[in-house]
């Protein structure tokens, strides 16, 4: 099946274009449609991976079922026929990898939680002993479980820009005190429960990132949550802390463009077929792991 990069829904208003999803105005909600783009260092390249955003849409359906009695979220429906009738005729388009959902005045912070230290968190720690200012044991090595589960929000990035991570003190002064408590407790309290099924899934949730809204109802979880785009999956049995881990995500990606020495300008460039389907495979892999069923195109 071919990958779909890009979706235009009749005469509905492109409310906004992300490096993955496209999200249309449908009167009091949105739809919010997956793609099968695909990012690496800041850019959207020029292959996508097929199937990839059925796979983010049914891990995120998955995880707001399994997460609801700890915080609402943005989902009214993701069956087709429960969609206005102007959506009919797109059935094909969206089926499986699309969300009407509400519409919430987002937090401007992404909320990041880390089990492990890895990512941008070890890079941290080698230079300062801490992590977004957080205090660490001396002596940690790469993808060291840590002595517990630490909250370290970051800015959202906007036009193509690198995430920047702030304290929570920053996060403070930008959202108050109130507001940054509340995201603070919601987000370490789903880790907590999200990295405990996975754990029975045979896997260990190194970190993961969360986005927030509000409504007349209060805060709510919205966007996609704990899919491969917004955290790291390892095999548990494949734990060996002291360096990277293999995980259920972009890296053969990640690993190609490294290997052609692209300069991570734009334009970016196309994937050949074997990076695609190792991608797409390890996407599809999470999915069954995680949810205990099989998903097919």
């Amino acid at each position: 099946m071919p990958a779909l990069l890009e979706t235009e829904i009749g005469d509905l208003v492109l409310h906004a274009r992300g490096k993955v999803r496209d999200l249309y105005e449908v009167g009091e909600f949105l739809l919010l449609v997956a793609t099968d783009r695909i990012s690496a260092f800041d850019h959207v390249l020029a292959t996508g991976i097929p199937g990839k955003g059925t796979v983010l849409t049914q891990i995120s359906l998955f995880w707001f079922n399994f997460l609801k009695d700890i915080v609402p979220n943005h989902l009214i429906t993701a069956d087709l026929n429960q969609y206005p009738e102007e959506l009919h005729d797109y059935d094909d388009e969206l089926r499986g990898r699309s969300m009407l959902v509400k519409r919430a005045q987002m937090f401007p912070v992404e909320c990041v939680v880390r089990g492990y230290l890895s990512g941008s968190g070890w890079k941290d720690y080698q230079a300062t002993g801490a992590v977004c200012g957080i205090p660490l044991p001396q002596s940690l090595r790469e993808s060291d479980k840590l002595p517990e589960p630490i909250f370290t929000p970051a800015t959202k990035s906007l036009h193509g820009k690198h995430d920047e991570n702030i304290s929570f003190d920053q996060m403070v002064s930008l959202i108050g005190t109130k507001s940054a408590t509340a995201l603070r407790g919601l987000s370490l309290a789903i880790y907590q429960k999200a990295s405990n099924h996975a754990e029975s899934r045979g896997l260990i949730l190194a970190d993961t990132k969360f986005e927030f809204g509000t409504t007349a109802e209060g805060i709510i979880l919205a966007d996609e949550v704990l899919t491969p785009d917004s955290s790291r999956f390892w095999p548990r049995d494949k734990y060996a802390p002291g360096g990277a881990q293999p995980s259920f995500d972009k890296q053969f990606v990640r690993d190609y463009l490294e290997s052609i020495h692209w300069n991570k300008q734009a334009p970016a460039p196309g994937l050949p077929d074997e990076v695609v389907k190792k991608t797409q495979e390890k996407y599809f892999q999470a999915y069954e792991l995680l949810t205990g069923k099989s998903l097919s195109l």
